[in-house]
């Protein structure tokens, strides 16, 4: 599925990240945090937004672009830098919900690395349940007055823009009622919480979201007023699908490392990759991966062509994902003593790969979606 075109920008920016990204991801992780810069590199080669049509800064490329720029990253180690969320997840919303004006003031901004995104859905109380939200936004005027707390935020720390979920209609129940507005950085009444500290994905900022009265413009609406909840429930494919494709690149990568590793270290005079039973692990994982590959691959080109794949995807999202996770118990194992060791990079992946079947959507939830869509709950 990927042309010539492809596989040259693959090429180009496997060398960019070898190069501008990979040497730093040690010092990214020891400061737990990634310097704005590097976003402006990445906005300067043009690969952070490569689908937005070249008046908002774009490329108009499709969405394989993206799909390269997400498995680059992880395999040559950038797991934290959570550029597809801000390009592949966030700006989409913008993008097919905003406005012309509000388009031409953001969108510019997304592509070049000066404007970096959030979404902030969860919270301290509802995370799975959107139903159970408490934020509120309440019109005066020409404003919102926006009353909450968000937590587990992606990029919440470095975001220029976060796009809020909150209910705009205080008698409305469930997740009805529920509107998407834009908060700017230095919006009155908008602060962040500190910066918080993770088991993986040390480098990427996770924040809490506080709002106190804060006093956004009405012309930051995202959409129509009380119909957020349909907007998230349109974008939530696409979130999934990247999620499902960054941990099948992440199972890529861990199986290469250590089929590199095993094949060099030696034990009782032969390679570790020569027993027996070692040689059965690495093929049962080998296996699940093609499978995972031929899975994501196919749902991919079929969400290019605007299928609904909710089931399909709900599926990726949680086999793919526990099967990464499998991958980096048995990879930690096969490198014994060494794959408990922080210098070696199976250990990051190992932190790095656990929350890919937690956020977005659980496994649970994944599996509670599909079981509803075939009428068995």
């Amino acid at each position: 599925m990927y042309s010539e075109e492809h596989n040259i920008f693959r090429e180009a920016f496997r060398n960019f990240v070898q190069k501008e990204i990979s040497p730093h991801v040690d010092d990214w992780e020891k400061n737990v945090a990634i310097p704005r810069e590097f976003w402006n590199k990445m906005g300067a080669e043009w690969y952070l937004c490569p689908w937005l049509p070249e008046e908002y800064g774009g490329s108009g490329a499709d969405l394989l672009y993206s799909v390269i720029v997400a498995e680059e990253l992880i395999k040559g180690g950038a797991v934290s830098f959570m550029t597809s969320f801000h390009g592949d997840i966030v700006a989409p919303y913008i993008f097919n919900m905003g406005n012309d004006e509000q388009k031409k003031k953001w969108l510019p901004g997304c592509a070049s690395g000066e404007i970096v995104l959030a979404l902030a859905m969860t919270e301290p109380d509802a995370g799975s349940d959107l139903a159970g939200m408490r934020t509120r936004a309440e019109r005066d005027g020409d404003y919102y007055v926006l009353n909450g707390a968000k937590t587990f935020i992606t990029n919440g720390i470095y975001a220029d823009l976060v796009i809020v979920a909150c209910r705009t209609d205080k008698d409305a129940k469930g997740t009805k009622g529920l509107s998407l507005i834009c908060v700017e950085r230095d919006t009155p009444g908008f602060t962040k919480g500190n910066k918080l500290k993770k088991m993986g994905l040390c480098a990427s900022d996770t924040a809490e979201l506080f709002f106190d009265d804060c006093r956004v413009p009405v012309t930051n609406l995202l959409g129509e007023e009380n119909k957020g909840f349909y907007s998230l429930m349109e974008h939530l494919q696409q979130e999934r699908l990247m999620c499902a494709v960054q941990s099948q690149a992440m199972a890529e990568k861990m199986l290469e490392i250590t089929l590199e590793y095993t094949k060099e270290r030696k034990q009782f005079g032969k390679p570790i990759c020569s027993f027996q039973h070692n040689a059965f692990k690495i093929v049962d994982m080998l296996t699940d991966i093609k499978l995972g590959r031929a899975f994501i691959d196919n749902l991919i080109q079929r969400h290019m062509r605007n299928e609904n794949v909710v089931d399909e995807v709900s599926m990726a999202k949680a086999w793919v994902g526990e099967m990464a996770n499998r991958v980096a118990y048995q990879c930690v194992q096969l490198h014994g003593g060494y794959g408990f060791m922080s210098e070696y990079p199976i250990s990051r992946y190992y932190r790095d790969i656990r929350p890919f079947s937690i956020f977005a959507g659980t496994t649970e939830i994944m599996k509670q979606i599909v079981a509803k869509n075939i009428g068995l709950m």
